[in-house]
C-alpha cells in the first residue's frame, strides 16, 4: 500500500509483536509495519478505509469477521497472545508496553548473536515473544554463567532453558501451521 505509514511499527494493528518477528529481524516487514516492505496486509487496508485507527481494538466493530480464524494459525510469529497483547498494551499504556518489547528485543538480539547455531531464529523469536520478560532475563543470566563452549553447545543450552521456562508456563514454542 503506497504511502501507508505507522507511528508504532513495533506493535501491529492487529496486536502482533512486530519487533520480535523474524521478518523484522531480517529488515523486511510484509505487514503493516510501514517502510519499504510489502504492505499487502488486508487489516492495514481496512484501517485506512475506516479512518486510520492505530490499532484494531480502537475500531467500534472490533473484533470483526477478519478475526474469525485469525488466531487459529500463526504467520511468522505466534498469534495465540495477540488479543491479550492488545489488552496489555491498553492497560499498561502503549509506551510502557513498547518499552517491554524493546527489552525483549535486546534479549532476542543477544540470543541470535551468541547462541544461534544457524537453526534457531524462529524458535528464539517465538520464545522471546511468548515468555515473560523476567523468565527471559533469568535464562540469559543462567546462560552467561556457563563455561565457554561451542556455538552448538550454547544453542543447545539456550533451547533447553527456554523450553524449560515455556513448559513451566504451559506454553508451546512451535508455530501453529494452517490446516
Amino acid at each position: 500500500m503506497k504511502g501507508f505509514t505507522r507511528e508504532h511499527t513495533e506493535f501491529s494493528l492487529c496486536g502482533l509483536n512486530c519487533l520480535l518477528c523474524p521478518m523484522q529481524v531480517g529488515g523486511y516487514c510484509p505487514g503493516c509495519g510501514g517502510g519499504p516492505g510489502n504492505q499487502s496486509c488486508t487489516i492495514a487496508r481496512c484501517s485506512t478505509d475506516k479512518g486510520g485507527y492505530a490499532f484494531c481494538s480502537q475500531c467500534p466493530t472490533y473484533p470483526c469477521a477478519r478475526y474469525d480464524e485469525f488466531d487459529a494459525a500463526d504467520s511468522f510469529v505466534p498469534h495465540s497472545r495477540r488479543a491479550a497483547d492488545l489488552n496489555c498494551a491498553r492497560e499498561l499504556g502503549l509506551d510502557a508496553y513498547i518499552d517491554e518489547l524493546r527489552a525483549k528485543r535486546v534479549i532476542l538480539d543477544k540470543l541470535l548473536a551468541d547462541y544461534n547455531d544457524g537453526r534457531r531464529k524462529t524458535f528464539y523469536c517465538a520464545a522471546v515473544y511468548l515468555l515473560p520478560l523476567e523468565d527471559l532475563k533469568n535464562v540469559v543470566a543462567k546462560l552467561e554463567e556457563q563455561p565457554e563452549c561451542s556455538v552448538k553447545e550454547r544453542a543447545a543450552a539456550a533451547v533447553k532453558l527456554l523450553q524449560g521456562a515455556a513448559d513451566g508456563h504451559g506454553v508451546c514454542l512451535k508455530l501453529n501451521k494452517k490446516k
